[in-house]
Formats: C-alpha cells, sequence, structure tokens
C-alpha cells in the first residue's frame, strides 16, 4: 500500500531535487576540460556497472527474461538519446535553461500515454495545463525574436541549444511511454535501468569517438564531477526515486519533483553566474504551472474539494 507523502519523504525529495538540479551544473562546470558526450558515455557505464552489482549480487533481484533486445533495448535508445541531446544542448545553452527544458518531459510523457493507454486519458484541467506549458516555451523561444538585431544574432545558438534541450525533454518522455507500455513495467526497477544505462554507454561512447569528441584533461574538479554524475545521480538517486514510488503515491512525489528546475537555475546562477532572461524565466514560469497541472490534477482537486468544505 502506497501512503500519502510525510515529512522524510518530502526531506528525500528536496534533496534528490537538488541533487538532480546540480547534474546540469556539473556537466557544464567541466566542460572545458572533458567533452560533454564523452561525460555522459562514462558516467552511464560506471552506473550500469553499480546498478548491476547492487540488483543482482547485493539485493538478488529475479529480472524479468526476454526484455533486453525487445522494450529493454528501445528504452535505452531514447535514454541514450536524453543525453545525447543534453550533451549538445549544454555547448550552445547554459545550465540552467536545460534544468528547465528537460523537465518538460512529463508534458510529453503525459501526450503519449493519453494515445497509448485508455486510463491515462488526459481531462480538461490537465489540457489546460499543457496549453499553459506550451504557452511558456512559446514566450522563451520566440521572445529574442523581437529583441535588437545584436541580440538576436547572439542569441540564435542558445535558441537551438534551447531546442536541443526540449528535445532531450521528448526524449526521456517517450522513455517514460515504453516503460508504462510494455513489460518493462513489470520488471524490477533495477533492471529497467540497467537496460537504460547499459544501451546508453554501448551507444554513446562509439558516437563520442565517431565525432572525435572525447578531449579529456583529468583534474579534481573532473574526477569530482564524474564520481558525482555516476554514483550520486545515475545510481544512488535513480534507485532512491524509484524506492520512493514503490512506498508513496506517485502523483505527489511528481509534484515534488519540480523543485529540480528550480534549483537548477539557481545554482546556474549562483555556481557558473550564467544570466537568464526575463522571456526565459517568465516561460519557466507558466511551463511548470502548466505541469504541474498536468501531473497533479489529483492533488490539487482534492486541495480545492478541501477548501469548499472549510468555506461551506
Amino acid at each position: 500500500m502506497r501512503k500519502p507523502i510525510d515529512g522524510f519523504a518530502a526531506a528525500v525529495m528536496i534533496v534528490l531535487c537538488l541533487a538532480w538540479g546540480l547534474q546540469q551544473v556539473a556537466i557544464k562546470a567541466v566542460i572545458a576540460d572533458v567533452s560533454p558526450m564523452l561525460q555522459v558515455a562514462v558516467r552511464c557505464g560506471i552506473a550500469a556497472l553499480l546498478v548491476w552489482v547492487f540488483s543482482r549480487l547485493v539485493a538478488r533481484e529475479r529480472w524479468l527474461p526476454g526484455l533486453a533486445l525487445r522494450s529493454g533495448l528501445v528504452a535505452g535508445i531514447l535514454f541514450a538519446l536524453e543525453f545525447l541531446f543534453i550533451a549538445e544542448g549544454l555547448r550552445r545553452t547554459n545550465a540552467s535553461h536545460m534544468a528547465v527544458l528537460i523537465y518538460t518531459a512529463p508534458m510529453f510523457a503525459a501526450v503519449g500515454l493519453h494515445l497509448r493507454i485508455p486510463d491515462e486519458r488526459l481531462t480538461l484541467l490537465q489540457w489546460v495545463g499543457i496549453g499553459l506549458a506550451f504557452a511558456g516555451l512559446a514566450v522563451a523561444f520566440l521572445a529574442p525574436a523581437f529583441g535588437s538585431s545584436d541580440a538576436h544574432a547572439a542569441s540564435r545558438d542558445w535558441l537551438l541549444g534551447d531546442f536541443i534541450g526540449l528535445c532531450a525533454g521528448a526524449s526521456w518522455g517517450l522513455t517514460t511511454v515504453v516503460i508504462r507500455t510494455t513489460r518493462l513495467s513489470e520488471a524490477p526497477a533495477a533492471q529497467t535501468l540497467f537496460y537504460q544505462l547499459a544501451v546508453g554507454f554501448v551507444l554513446l561512447l562509439p558516437f563520442a569517438f565517431a565525432i572525435g569528441d572525447t578531449h579529456f584533461h583529468g583534474t579534481a574538479l573532473v574526477w569530482g564531477s564524474l564520481a558525482f554524475q555516476s554514483v550520486v545521480i545515475s545510481f544512488l538517486s535513480y534507485l532512491t526515486w524509484f524506492w520512493l514510488l514503490r512506498k508513496y503515491f506517485a502523483a505527489k512525489l511528481g509534484v515534488l519533483s519540480f523543485l529540480t528546475p528550480l534549483f537548477g537555475v539557481a545554482l546556474g546562477i549562483v555556481l557558473l553566474h550564467e544570466r537568464v532572461s526575463i522571456a526565459f524565466m517568465v516561460g519557466s514560469v507558466f511551463v511548470l504551472i502548466g505541469l504541474i497541472v498536468v501531473n497533479g490534477q489529483g492533488w490539487l482537486r482534492q486541495i480545492l474539494m478541501r477548501d469548499a468544505r472549510r468555506v461551506t
């Protein structure tokens, strides 16, 4: 039986959101010393090994057979695409933008599940939320086009990076659809995570070498960033997230997860001294409100009903 969010779950979610908000900053901080493509490939490989050891040798979980070359491969390819887009996007835009754009994933997942699963049909309120999110994206992407010609020229590379970040969010959302609509939904969480990480490593590392994007200059900051990305983010935080999903209501956890882009923007500004335009901030607010409406409509309905009872 899943239970409502308590103080422990809320505290764990805040720590997770802080870590997730920091991951784009960790990639961007060492981008001059390690290519982003090599970073995401290495983190996938290390984390895949850790997940396999933990699941098979420590927890001794039973994995479902016959998934690796079917739905597991599809989920892994989408996962690899997500991080390919993140790596390429961070070359052109800043970590603050990327932190927000990746979290458009629930919007794409909601639309995909609406088309595939009858019980996941979107309500009118959820469509309104998606409309708000798209309006926010329009403000964030189109506002720079109305500035001066110099500002427009300077922002073109950022706009491309932002679009690539949006593609990363779409890839993550489609990954969720694949997991929910295949036998992966019945598999242990570690098995699904392993397929994603392993396929990501197998695809991204050769791709990095193929395009010559493998420069590496080992420094203390570089090793610290890679350890954080591999162990804390890709291994510990993801397994903790799956554990929370088994214990607590997913919708309320999903609403709390939207603290991540807020942390991501703040950390990018504080640690990397990034500048975020007013237009992007306004657009981001619309996006986050829309996504909270899409993913937390049950929670919002409970609040509204509770307030209505108090009034009457």
